[in-house]
């Protein structure tokens, strides 16, 4: 008998600075079968044009670590331990940024947060 493990990827999120800044998950939990990829889903809400969004894992008993950006305006950037399976993409229309891992794995446990910045300019 072969048997696959479950690895359970739980969900929360955070939204940036502002009250009026909004971020949602369709789904707070998420179980994957060990080797397959997911895709964890987050939408979005705000007025602002320049958004800059961040995702980060959080292990138990642990800080958030910073996994990746993406915005806009460039093609954003990874830590280096989330390069090779981890990425988003960044998709305004929708206001959405889904975290896709590849090959979870069972250390891929966590909660995973989405966090926005604005970006202000104040010209002089």
């Amino acid at each position: 008998v072969l048997w696959s493990h479950l690895c359970c990827i739980y969900l929360s999120f955070f939204s940036g600075c502002r009250a009026e800044e909004n971020v949602r998950q369709p789904t707070e939990e998420v179980m994957v079968v060990e080797g397959h990829p997911t895709t964890l889903t987050c939408l979005f809400d705000t007025t602002s044009q320049s958004q800059y969004l961040f995702w980060y894992k959080q292990l138990a008993n642990g800080k958030p670590i910073f996994m990746l950006r993406r915005d806009q305006f460039s093609p954003g950037e990874s830590a280096s331990e989330f390069k090779d399976r981890f990425d988003a993409h960044l998709n305004v229309t929708a206001k959405s940024v889904p975290l896709t891992i590849q090959r979870v794995q069972l250390s891929d446990s966590a909660v995973y947060y989405l966090g926005e910045i604005e970006a202000i300019l104040h010209i002089q």
